[in-house]
């Protein structure tokens, strides 16, 4: 089985998308076998370093080069992440446009085509909600990975609907590491600067205030970049070395190197604060209790469909910072849930691995 992994990069900057990347590799070889050849492919370059599937290659592919269409060919099925949770409108035409037109070309090529775990919706927009629409029509299945987007993708009339989980549950345990940590916080640097989801400047505030109001409390905190250095604003890293430097001695700033380092170094704390969705997955997929800082509707139906009730909403809760001391003062308590947590997200891998098994089967 060749395989193309859509919307996915394991040597993404953003540790999130690199997760998207391993873990689902890690279920399609375990639908398919170890011996399944899986590649990637996000907007940007692929796997092959060469085709980009951005606007331009859109359109060029429309014309005669055909950059889109002569890498899919390579292929004997196609796996869509939606980069987590791009399957929507609220990133703009241009990215779900680009989208649906890979669908299209693979429903052209005959190439089997499975939209991966991911979130489906909101989609506000009528025109964004035909393409989806024809998307999951085209597709051999569709896999939510949260109940809302399960009920979303059936709005679609999507007749091939299953409901899992994040594909960062699939991803192997870490190494556990020897120096210990008691509260990380991840800081979001898409959050800290102008964006579309959350007054930046009321975010830099309520983080200064979580970490002064830990600090006060004698716990140990841990600045985190869980989206590491580029060229964008999407960049953790300034934004924890400017904390870090504002509390010098007193706050520990923590930028890892890889995938497998930052789950190490999430495994080795009391609890995490997440203001990057992906960043408390990684931590309760290693065990550890997370506090997710929520920026849009992707936390909420992923995190209650596992039974983690701990999500602040950063868009209409002003209590955000009272509510997040306290479940940090009881995280030896949320400990003992996220065992029940990952016993649910095991459940709804083997779902999604049947789903696979469903779609195409790896004698065709």
């Amino acid at each position: 089985m060749r395989v193309l992994v859509l919307w996915a990069n394991p040597k993404a900057t953003n540790l999130g998308v690199q997760a998207l990347a391993g873990g689902t590799e890690a279920l399609a070889r375990r639908a398919w076998g170890s011996d399944t050849r899986v590649e990637f492919q996000d907007f940007a370059s692929g796997t092959d370093k060469h085709t980009q599937f951005g606007g331009r290659s859109v359109l060029r592919d429309i014309g005669t080069r055909r950059p889109i269409t002569e890498r899919l060919q390579h292929f004997d099925v196609v796996v869509d992440t939606g980069g987590g949770d791009s399957f929507t409108d609220i990133y703009g035409m241009r990215r779900i446009s680009t989208i649906h037109y890979v669908h299209r070309v693979c429903h052209r090529l005959g190439l089997p085509l499975i939209l991966g775990p991911q979130t489906v919706g909101p989609f506000s927009h009528p025109v964004v909600r035909r393409l989806a629409q024809h998307s999951v029509r085209i597709a051999h299945t569709v896999i939510a990975r949260d109940s809302t987007s399960l009920v979303a993708a059936e709005e679609l009339q999507s007749t091939r609907v299953a409901l899992a989980t994040d594909v960062v549950f699939a991803l192997p345990q870490p190494v556990s590491l020897a120096q210990k940590r008691d509260v990380i916080i991840n800081v979001s640097g898409l959050l800290w600067n102008n964006n579309p989801h959350v007054d930046s400047a009321k975010y830099r505030r309520m983080t200064v205030e979580l970490i002064d109001s830990l600090l006060a409390t004698g716990r140990g905190v841990s600045l985190l970049a869980h989206v590491l250095s580029n060229d964008s604003k999407d960049n953790d890293v300034p934004a924890v070395e400017e904390l870090g430097a504002r509390y010098r001695d007193r706050v520990e700033v923590v930028i890892p190197e890889s995938l497998d380092g930052v789950r190490s170094i999430l495994a080795s704390a009391n609890i995490v604060v997440g203001a990057r969705m992906h960043a408390s997955l990684n931590a309760l997929s290693v065990g550890t209790p997370a506090i997710p800082w929520a920026y849009s509707r992707k936390f909420s139906p992923l995190m209650n469909d596992l039974g983690w009730a701990t999500v602040q909403d950063l868009r209409s809760d002003d209590f955000v910072v009272p509510h997040t001391v306290e479940f940090v003062e009881g995280a030896s308590e949320l400990k003992s849930d996220v065992a029940s947590v990952l016993a649910r997200t095991n459940v709804r891998l083997d779902a999604a691995e049947q789903a696979f098994r469903e779609a195409i089967s790896p004698d065709m």
